[in-house]
Parts: structure tokens; sequence; C-alpha cells
């Protein structure tokens, strides 16, 4: 991906489409779904046009499908490859190491009375297959639990992989005498283009000095940038704030697969880069509630320290024009049907 502005145009014209990453997704998923006994295929499997398609939540609790705790050693290699053919490596090391964290936060909570603590368990995320994985076939696949929600619609060789959401509690914990930071990059990415912003460039990144509670878009089905104060824009910002700014971006976006990741920059760049703004709320250090945007006229990426707590982190990717697929799978069923 290219860190270098591009004039203003139209992202509609970038295509997802990705062949080979769409075809390992269909082997990925048809092998999984193939070691599942009778019994675990029907509460693994959906249909694509499920009235709870876009339902989704970051608390712990049930979600559809089957749980990692309820696999076989085999199916859950063959789960977590799915996975892996939509994460790059950093993204599957960070959703790997956030639910990890369930235990951590499970012994934490049972400690301090806590009547959440049984809800956890790195084993309480739960696989869905909608719609059948086959070549040109629409389908979407979904892993969701605590503080992680990973979404994937397909239609033929057209990818779109938001909503993606990755939070971390504790984000900063010790194990065994070591310090474990988990989502470290989201966090200092941010106060690294911060540091780097001029008193005036400051003045108007940030838009309060009161953290908000949480993301202002939290789980909501359909992105609503209205939401989310516009902050300092790239055309109003000097070097090297602005190179930080792509970074930042570059960083979210390539959480996923390179094919994935690149799809999506292109599509931020075709858009321009000019009015993607940075904004910024609450602590300017990191040891009190802060939260920061990075919108875009397709795309909004949130950082937030959350339930007044910074060690308790919620970051998300929303895509206005490709998340759940919809203007993928719309164009298959105007196609198809």
């Amino acid at each position: 991906m290219q860190g270098s502005s591009a004039p203003s145009g139209t992202a509609a014209a970038v295509s997802l489409s990705v062949g080979p990453a769409a075809a390992q997704m269909r082997a990925a998923a048809t092998a999984f779904l193939a070691a599942l006994t009778a019994e675990q295929h029907a509460v693994t499997r959906g249909e694509l046009d499920d009235p709870g398609y876009r339902d989704w939540t970051y608390k712990p609790g049930p979600r559809p499908g089957l749980a990692v705790e309820d696999m076989s050693g085999q199916q859950r290699d063959l789960a977590f490859a799915l996975l892996a053919t939509a994460l790059s490596p950093d993204g599957l090391a960070s959703a790997r190491s956030i639910m990890a964290l369930e235990p951590v936060l499970r012994d934490l909570e049972k400690l301090k009375g806590d009547p959440k603590w049984p809800l956890r368990g790195e084993g309480r995320y739960w696989f869905r297959v909608l719609g059948q994985p086959t070549a040109g076939a629409a389908w979407a696949w979904r892993v969701n639990g605590h503080h992680l929600a990973i979404h994937v619609a397909l239609a033929g060789d057209q990818v779109s992989v938001t909503p993606q959401f990755f939070g971390a509690n504790p984000a900063t914990h010790l194990e065994g005498g070591t310090t474990v930071r988990t989502l470290l990059a989201e966090d200092q990415l941010g106060f690294q283009l911060l540091g780097q912003l001029t008193p005036a460039e400051l003045a108007t990144a940030v838009t309060s000095h009161s953290a908000p509670w949480d993301l202002a878009t939290r789980h909501d089905p359909l992105l609503d940038s209205r939401r989310v104060p516009t902050g300092l824009r790239y055309r109003d910002m000097a070097e090297p704030a602005r190179a930080l700014l792509v970074k930042l971006v570059e960083y979210y976006l390539g959480r996923s697969l390179p094919p994935f990741a690149g799809a999506a920059w292109r599509a931020v760049v075709d858009a321009g880069l000019d009015d993607v703004s940075f904004g910024w709320a609450g602590s300017l250090t990191h040891d009190a509630p802060h939260y920061y945007s990075v919108l875009g006229p397709t795309f909004l990426l949130e950082y937030a320290t959350t339930n007044a707590s910074p060690n308790h982190v919620h970051t998300i990717w929303r895509d206005a024009q490709h998340d759940w697929g919809d203007d993928i799978l719309a164009t298959h069923y105007a196609r198809e049907h």
C-alpha cells in the first residue's frame, strides 16, 4: 500500500475481486464444514437471508453458531484455518491474544465477585457459515465472541471483510512476571500522530476534553458516520503527521490479508485523502480515558478506552460501501436473479 495522496474521485470503481483469496476461503470453509457432525453442522450453518445477518455484539455471551469449546482439536484447527483466510498474521495473532484474555478476565472478575465471570472463556467464540461456500455463489461467514467480531461476505470472487471489531480487557496485564499488551500498536500509533501535531492542529483535532464512554458507532448494524466529530483533515496537516495518519489507516486495514487490505486502501485513496480526518477526545496521556477516530468519505476507524478505564480498549473498522458485503451481494442478486 502506498502512502501518497491522490486526487478526489470515486471509490465505487475499486474492485473487491480477489479470486485466489476467495477460492482459499471457499476451500477452508468447505473443509471445516465437512469435519462437523450432523448436529454441529445444523448449528453452524445458516441462510444468507437470515434476519439476524447484521445482528452482532462485542459483549460476552452466546452467539449463533458453533463454539470453539464444543469443537474437537481437528475441528478447531480447521476453524482457525478459515479465520486465517481473512486475517493477516498480525491480525490473527491479535485475535488469538484477545481470546486468550478471557481466562485472565474471568479470574479477575471472579476475585472481585463480578457475576459476569462465568460468561468468560477462551473457547466461547462462535463460528457460523451462512449460505453455501461454492464457486460463483453468494455466502458469508463470521466469528463472534467477547471483544472479537469478524464478518466476511463473498459473491463469487468479490469479498467484503467489515465490520471488523477488536477489543481487549485487560489491554495490559502481567503474566508470569512479563507485561503482556494487546492492541498495543493501535494505541501507540494514535499517540504518535497526536504528538506530531502543532498547537494549532491539535486545537482542531481535539474535539472534546472528555473521552466518550465507548465507540460512537458501537455495534450498530449500519454505519452512521454523522455520530463522529470531524477533527483535523489530512489536507490541513503538515508532515510528518500526514505520513503517520496514512500509517494508522494502513495498520487497521492491514489486520486483514493483503488482498483485502490493498483493495480497501485503493478505495480510500480513490475517494481522496484530503478529506480524511483525525479526531481526538479525552486525555492526551496514556493513563486516562482517551478516544480517537479516523473518518474518511468511505470508511471509519475508531479507538476507545471504555468504562472509564484506559486498560479496556475497543477498536473498529467500518466501510461505508462494503459493510456486510451489501454492494457485492446486491450486484450478485441483480445479475443472478
